[in-house]
């Protein structure tokens, strides 16, 4: 845990906002959360898929009272955009690139909550410095969600500016997947890449789009891979380099920075390789998993 509590702009971060009489019932039927419970007061974390149910892209829902917000990664917002005008059909919704009216922030470590208005409540939201500041619906150690108006200055709170790669890192070691780097368009599903733990499904709303799939995977227990963060001793690995146990090719390599990644990797490999103690590698350097607390499987 970080004594100290820092926040860093997130220069790829964009918002698309959805407005309109229908926007509520419109994104409902789409992504794997639910939409009803985004309020004033409450902000989630959520993806759209495939008809098949498969990974598409993943982003944060909050509102502004008048728009339902969706920050999502900068690579993203086009084409979520052009997803989501495909099912419009006669709803009373418009989409609309808004990333030149915020910053985004990250603020975590220390009593990083406490000093923004917020408790330790995940997805707990309010207004803050003429914006909207939510505690990530993910993990509390992931800290808080902060987007301003363009250009706003936070002030004289007690925050050390920090750099991005203490960000990254921190999500890494945490095994919080990168819609970006860690989970694949049209591949990954849901489960695998630990939404049910992240809190990115809300399995009693009803049918959205790849919910069939994703609910057979819950229910069936089809996983056989997940991705998950590990320590690394020599050089770190390319993205995309392959995993070894012994002469099989168990997963692959994800995000990583400095001595942690996220992998994919086939989770009996994973179970075996701690029971008996074999070596997984990654090229010349040697991968040691490392499971989260918050981790189901």
């Amino acid at each position: 845990m970080l004594k100290k509590s820092h926040y860093v702009k997130l220069e790829d971060r964009s918002v698309l906002a959805v407005s309109g009489d229908d926007r509520v019932l419109f994104l409902q039927g789409l992504v794997s959360n639910n939409v009803e419970s985004v309020s004033d007061d409450r902000s989630v974390y959520s993806a759209l898929l495939t008809p098949q149910g498969k990974f598409l892209y993943d982003f944060f829902i909050f509102t502004d009272s008048e728009r339902l917000l969706l920050e999502c990664d900068t690579s993203f917002l086009l084409g979520l955009k052009k997803k989501l005008q495909i099912y419009k059909l006669r709803s009373k919704v418009e989409l609309t690139d808004v990333s030149s009216e915020f910053d985004v922030y990250a603020g975590f470590g220390g009593s990083i909550h406490s000093l923004i208005g917020l408790t330790k409540k995940l997805g707990q939201t309010s207004r803050f410095l003429g914006g909207t500041a939510f505690v990530d619906p993910r993990l509390i150690e992931l800290g808080v969600r902060i987007i301003l108006p363009k250009n706003t200055v936070l002030g004289e709170l007690s925050l050390n500016k920090c750099n991005i790669c203490d960000y990254n890192l921190l999500r890494i070691k945490l095994g919080v997947p990168d819609g970006t780097q860690d989970m694949q368009a049209e591949k990954t599903i849901l489960l695998e890449a630990g939404f049910d733990e992240l809190n990115g499904i809300d399995w009693n709303k009803g049918c959205y789009m790849g919910q069939e799939l994703t609910a057979r995977t819950k229910y069936r227990a089809l996983i056989k891979k997940r991705l998950m963060p590990v320590l690394i001793s020599g050089p770190l690995p390319e993205i995309g380099t392959p995993i070894m146990f012994g002469d099989k090719e168990v997963g692959e390599i994800r995000s990583g920075l400095n001595d942690a990644a996220i992998v994919s990797i086939r989770i009996k490999i994973y179970e075996e390789s701690i029971r008996k103690g074999h070596e997984i590698m990654a090229g010349s350097s040697v991968i040691r998993p490392q499971k989260q607390k918050w981790m189901n499987f």
